[in-house]
């Protein structure tokens, strides 16, 4: 066709980049890309779709490198210097153009939690234990079930909890929590904080959980603060004191980073009449999101700045993966459940393997 001016040509590639980075949808860029093979070439030569992934979600900036890992073949680093450059540069298109779509859709949301590493603090373990927040359920054996602190003279002292996701890598939209309602009291106090604030990121012990997630002291004492790199970290939400599943939306979708959530309960509202100290005390706790393994993994190398993500294009569905994680979760928290009371559940759910590669 005579006269047919190609638009990148027309503009100049200062002015036509500044109109690729008006593109805020991942959907526009895919189709912008197949255009024609110009066009295509210029989206992957300029990386939007990795610019785009930094603009939903800062985060993504902690990724230095993306490797491709095949089962049939070698594993081939995306931005090498080598004579395959472009095929290289494709790739991260690939990845990035995947993970932007990742972090826009709400298809496969899902409480992602997948262990409860630790509490501040445990008024009375392990009636009271963290591992109850992770129970659906209001009563367990005609008992109530939620986690309490220890009592404090002062309000201000502050809580946390921390829990372990299913996925080192998860996307984030929001947390629900519920406090507890001791209806066993007189005048049947909410046990609530003031305000709520979370943190994500990744555990800098030495790999494996076993001693952490199973001892007892270590799940009614919190780790020392120093044993985790936080990624982000939340705006203060105020919560109310009402005995109802709060939701508290995140303001953008987060990556969490080594899959590490913690719940900062700040301000105790109400005084045990038995003792005059303050306590919190939680039923229900959720963290909605959506985890990318396994087609996405995270290797973190010494710190987080220098983070390598993994693809994996070979891969089972994200849904087969939360399918197998969420029956894991469960089989664990009923044999947890059934220790105490001298259940040999062996026989029905089979031994339960923590991963070596999982961080607490």
């Amino acid at each position: 066709m005579e006269n047919c001016w190609d638009f990148l040509e027309w503009l100049g590639p200062d002015t036509s980049s500044s109109v690729f980075m008006c593109l805020n949808d991942p959907s526009d860029l895919v189709r912008a890309s197949a255009v024609s093979r110009s066009w295509r070439r210029f989206v992957i030569l300029n990386g939007f779709s990795k610019n785009l992934c930094k603009r939903i979600c800062p985060e993504v900036s902690n990724f230095t490198r993306v490797i491709e890992v095949r089962s049939s073949e070698r594993s081939m680093e995306v931005g090498s210097s080598s004579a395959i450059e472009w095929e290289s540069l494709e790739r991260e298109h690939k990845v990035y153009a995947n993970l932007s779509y990742c972090l826009v859709s709400p298809k496969g949301e899902r409480d992602c939690i997948v262990d409860a590493i630790s509490a501040s603090s445990t008024d009375n373990y392990p009636d009271e234990s963290i591992d109850n927040t992770l129970e659906q359920r209001d009563h367990v054996d005609m008992r109530p079930s939620y986690w309490s602190s220890g009592g404090q003279i002062d309000p201000g002292v502050p809580e946390t909890l921390t829990y372990r996701l299913v996925s080192k890598l998860c996307i984030i939209d929001e947390i629900k929590i519920q406090p507890f309602k001791a209806f066993f009291q007189f005048g049947d106090p909410i046990y609530s904080a003031k305000y709520v604030r979370f943190r994500m990121g990744y555990s800098r012990l030495s790999q494996g959980t076993g001693s952490c997630v199973t001892d007892g002291f270590a799940k009614s004492h919190a780790d020392a603060d120093d044993n985790y790199s936080w990624i982000y970290v939340s705006p203060e939400f105020p919560m109310v004191q009402e005995n109802v599943l709060q939701s508290f939306k995140l303001p953008r979708p987060v990556i969490c980073i080594g899959g590490i959530v913690q719940i900062e309960l700040s301000g105790r509202v109400q005084k045990q009449a038995m003792d005059g100290l303050y306590y919190i005390c939680v039923c229900h706790v959720q963290v909605i999101g959506r985890p990318l393994s396994p087609v996405l993994e995270v290797d973190i190398r010494g710190t987080v700045g220098n983070s390598i993500l993994k693809y994996f294009p070979d891969a089972s569905s994200v849904e087969d993966e939360a399918r197998e994680s969420r029956w894991h979760a469960f089989a664990a928290r009923i044999r947890h459940l059934g220790a105490g009371r001298g259940w040999n559940l062996n026989t029905l759910f089979g031994p339960i393997n923590v991963s070596d590669d999982s961080d607490g």
